[in-house]
């Protein structure tokens, strides 16, 4: 990545939207009038939270997949709410399973309640009657000052939906699977028609609720490899009325060659212990769901000898401690040899046999799945004997050691890969180098860039040189591709906010790509926003 010692400003933002659950069809009563109750969607959608002090993990849960984290602090206290429709003079039900200290939830200008210490899931409820002339209603959860981190889940107001439509919406049209993997089935629909307007879909698997989306298409994730499954699609109206089921459209997923799937899929942000107070590796697994971590970086000490930023040694430090706790916890890493700055190994290793020796060394420390080396700057990736040195160390240790993955990550141009991306792409293949995944790093075009278009755009630009270079379809291409970006403002001073990456993220789900992961884990605080974005990677 481009910038290793610095952290940038913040700026993310909250993910809104209009997604649901389940209701009754034709009918105005519903069983449950909030939307993304359960956060099965994977985003904040339905709800706002003050402060971007909420985020959705996928540990601890009560139900499902996925449950609310809300980060309070000593000036603030994380409060997350919802607005729905409702109706004059009517009694509701208010209901949320929490967990942790000091946790509230009730109806603004209303009642409430709260638990004073929930170590494990405890289920609050209040009722409570609208006014005479009341339309809607805004619910809220929140912690307390100083109490840190509360969670919350299969979250029910249970009533009747607000004013008198009464019509459900038409169903969805021509549904269809835009493309599989070992793990998921991505989706598309025709937008269903309402008398007052659709909010929202869900999509069901087998019957049963699968996510729920705002716009007419989903990635549908966590599926069995080599399986089919058969999937429909409903739409909704804010007032609770479902439409009939969508035509039912089946897919099955891709085989499994053991590695998750029948090719290689990462998603792995950055985790640096040397440098920005970094976190603790196994606390952000717990809230966030991640598997995988790019550890930096492996540069030279001494010559062509491996070591932790050409200082802490490939064992015995804080480095293997932290490897042995992910690997406890079920992680693993994949170590991110060179970037932008350092001593690097490619330059001062003078032969392709002793760089693949040195590789050898990172790989036989870890008994490494995979190895990424981040080609940059002119000392490697504008150097074309180091960029020939590379590709023939890891087609060399690729050989020695079956079944390791390789990545190569190096920077591009809104179009794609520039004249040095398009050298190291040719000679891979002419060298049969056998590289895994070709990750390039969009970002840093500059100015007030369109970080969503333009990832697209670089990332398309890849694809269409892996093709003509070795003449893989479009498929096997994006099977051979990564992203990694910046989460927040990079070095030129473009923002990449949580929504973008959200964006990005089902981007890549939808066009099977291999590897998702950004520049840092460090920077990524206090409610690992994008951490939790990108668990959510199935290629």
């Amino acid at each position: 990545m481009r910038t290793r010692h610095r952290l940038l400003a913040c700026a993310t933002a909250a993910l809104f939207g209009g997604a649901g659950v389940l209701m009754a069809p034709a009918a105005a009563q519903a069983a449950n009038l909030l939307t993304n109750p359960g956060f099965e969607t994977g985003t904040l959608a339905g709800w706002s939270c003050a402060g971007n002090a909420g985020s959705v993990v996928s540990g601890p849960v009560h139900g499902g997949t996925r449950a609310l984290a809300g980060a309070a602090s000593n000036s603030d206290t994380a409060r997350c709410a919802q607005t729905v429709s409702v109706r004059p003079g009517t009694k509701y039900t208010l209901s949320a399973w929490v967990r942790g200290s000091y946790t509230y939830l009730g109806v603004q200008g209303g009642t409430a309640t709260w638990t004073g210490s929930a170590a494990d899931w405890k289920q609050l409820t209040v009722s409570f009657t609208t006014g005479a002339s009341q339309q809607s209603a805004e619910i809220y959860l929140h912690g307390w000052y100083g109490q840190g981190t509360y969670y919350a889940d299969d979250i029910s107001l249970d009533g009747p939906g607000g004013g008198d439509d009464t019509e459900a919406p038409s169903a969805p049209g021509n549904p269809r699977a835009t493309g599989t993997s070992a793990s998921g089935v991505s989706l598309a629909w025709d937008a269903a028609s309402d008398n007052v307007g659709v909010t929202g879909y869900d999509v069901y698997r087998d019957g049963t609720l699968a996510t729920s989306v705002t716009g007419t298409s989903a990635t549908v994730g966590g599926l069995a490899p080599g399986t089919s499954y058969r999937f429909t699609v409903r739409a909704k109206d804010r007032a609770g009325n479902v439409s009939p089921d969508s035509a039912t459209v089946t897919a099955t997923t891709g085989k499994d060659d053991g590695n998750g799937g029948d090719r290689f899929i990462q998603a792995a942000p950055y985790l640096y212990l040397g440098w920005g107070n970094p976190p603790s590796p196994t606390e952000v697994m717990k809230a966030t769901g991640i598997k995988w971590y790019t550890m930096a970086f492996i540069l030279a000490q001494n010559g062509c000898n491996p070591a932790w930023d050409s200082q802490r040694p490939l064992t015995g430090g804080q480095d293997e401690a932290a490897i042995k706790a992910i690997r406890a916890a079920g992680g693993d890493i994949v170590p991110s040899i060179g970037g932008w700055s350092g001593n690097k190994l490619g330059p001062n290793c003078s032969t392709t046999e002793a760089l693949a020796g040195a590789y050898q060394k990172v790989i036989d420390a870890y008994r490494l799945k995979a190895i990424d080396v981040d080609i940059e700057n002119t000392d490697e990736f504008e150097n074309p004997a180091v960029q020939d040195r590379i590709l023939g160390a890891l087609k060399i240790v690729k050989q020695n050691n079956p079944g390791l993955r390789t990545i190569l990550t190096f920077p591009t141009l809104n179009t794609g890969p520039n004249s040095w991306g398009d050298r190291l792409i040719e000679r891979a293949h002419e060298l049969g180098a056998d590289i895994d995944n070709f990750t390039i790093m969009p970002f840093n075009f500059g100015g007030q860039a369109d970080m969503y278009g333009n990832t697209v755009k670089a990332t398309e630009g890849l694809k269409a040189k892996l093709v003509s270079t070795f003449g893989w379809t479009d498929q096997q291409a994006y099977h051979h591709i990564g992203i990694s970006g910046m989460n927040d403002s990079s070095d030129a001073g473009e923002v990449t906010t949580a929504q973008i990456w959200t964006q990005i993220r089902d981007w890549a789900n939808s066009h099977d790509l291999g590897r998702l992961a950004f520049w840092a884990v460090n920077r990524d605080r206090p409610a690992w926003q994008f951490t939790s974005i990108t668990a959510g990677f199935t290629g």
